[in-house]
């Protein structure tokens, strides 16, 4: 309702129906019957039709009723004063304009509530995530609504979010939960990464083995595990191992032990010696080993002349022979064989061992009446040498004939059983 009052002091009368020349701040009374429609849905009666104890009547005063939602513009007049409905209050421009009761703090609306200014009027509602519950705003607790998260739902007040399990994060529409490829991310593993659902493993090169935290690896010593990978040495390398073999040995198949024939490789010996190979090492001998009275023949045999009256009671021939075993071999063992070379009619041979057994580690078994084999009882343990005299003795079956040859062999034990 809008009161429209002419500040002008007038005589109070009554205007009659279509007298022109009087004027209220809106229309001219000459323009329309006493009450008649205005534009945008008001109307206007004369003041003693409508006049209230709120209002005051005077000669030139109308009061216009209209629709308090869609207050119309009064035309600018500093004498005039507008009375706007409730909710309303007049611009600068003398426009009703909607007060905003809820920027003014002029509502009621509780502290858990809140307000939304209406046009003439304010209503009180709960904020978002909230519901009203009698005269108080709840909390919706969204997770009890499936679904809205793929995997966790955590309720805040007013609102929620969701959670992803480890393992997994949240895609952008904030509500599916996707892999994370730790690999590719933030791979903390130290050797290999595996990407599974929702986790990784990590798994280590040949030679290595996870540590107690699952992500870095810890070489394995090959060497502790077993001390059959290596024939002479294991040394432990990261992630592998490799195998040593001792001086005069090289390494073959990665693992074994091989002799090294330094006589076809680095031979040290003068001329007038003879290189001999053995297992581990080589040694120089004389090529000559015949020491007076003996002499050496073409066949390498240090023989006694038996012109000569000293090689009456000495051995009329000396063979040298030389061979290698390895340290520790096992026992029994047939080592050597000596074998006569010149076999005489009508006569007996018979084999001993003349030295070089005074331990007892061999003993010579006559295999034929023309050869035996030496044969080793005792473990030898090298590195060592053995010079061991095999006699042959040959006695005519007459009694006429007698004499005895010797083989002088040198056994050369190794330092090592390969």
């Amino acid at each position: 309702q809008i009161i429209v009052n002419n500040e002008q002091p007038q005589q109070e009368t009554q205007p009659a129906e279509g007298t022109s020349g009087a004027t209220t701040g809106v229309v001219a009374a000459s323009s329309m019957a006493t009450s008649g429609v205005l534009p945008g849905g008001g109307f206007v009666a004369s003041a003693a039709a409508v006049a209230g104890p709120e209002m005051q009547t005077g000669r030139n005063n109308f009061v216009i009723r209209r629709n308090p939602a869609d207050p119309q513009r009064i035309p600018s007049n500093p004498s005039h004063r507008i009375q706007c409905a409730a909710g309303y209050e007049q611009s600068e421009h003398n426009v009703c304009q909607d007060i905003d009761e809820c920027t003014a703090g002029t509502h009621n609306c509780r502290a858990d509530q809140v307000c939304i200014n209406l046009r003439g009027s304010f209503a009180c509602q709960c904020p978002p995530g909230y519901q009203k519950r009698g005269e108080q705003c709840v909390d919706i607790d969204e997770c009890t609504i499936p679904p809205y998260c793929h995997q966790r739902c955590v309720n805040t007040p007013g609102s929620f979010y969701c959670q992803c399990s480890p393992g997994f994060q949240l895609a952008a529409n904030n509500y599916t939960c996707v892999d994370i490829n730790e690999c590719d991310a933030s791979n903390q593993c130290a050797q290999q990464c595996y990407n599974i659902l929702g986790s990784f493993i990590c798994q280590c090169n040949q030679g290595y083995e996870l540590s107690s935290d699952r992500l870095n690896c810890e070489d394995i010593d090959e060497c502790r595990t077993s001390s059959y990978l290596c024939q002479y040495q294991c040394v432990n390398q990261p992630g592998k191992f490799s195998c040593m073999c001792p001086q005069g040995y090289q390494v073959v198949r990665s693992r074994t032990c091989q002799d090294i024939n330094e006589c076809e490789t680095t031979n040290e010996c003068r001329e007038d010696e003879m290189c001999w190979n053995y297992h581990g090492g080589f040694r120089c001998y004389p090529r000559n080993p015949c020491q007076d009275p003996y002499i050496l023949t073409p066949e390498n045999r240090c023989v006694c002349p038996v012109s000569n009256a000293m090689c009456r009671e000495l051995p009329q021939s000396i063979v040298y022979k030389y061979m290698s075993i390895r340290s520790d071999r096992s026992v029994p063992s047939d080592i050597f064989q000596i074998q006569a070379t010149t076999i005489y009619a009508n006569t007996i041979n018979t084999f001993r061992i003349k030295s070089g057994n005074e331990n007892g580690e061999f003993y010579l078994r006559q295999t034929s009446p023309v050869s035996a084999m030496l044969v080793l009882v005792k473990s030898l343990s090298g590195p060592r040498e053995h010079i061991v005299d095999l006699e042959m003795l040959t006695v005519s079956s007459i009694g006429t004939f007698r004499t005895s040859s010797v083989l002088r062999l040198t056994i050369i034990v190794g330092p090592f059983s390969f």
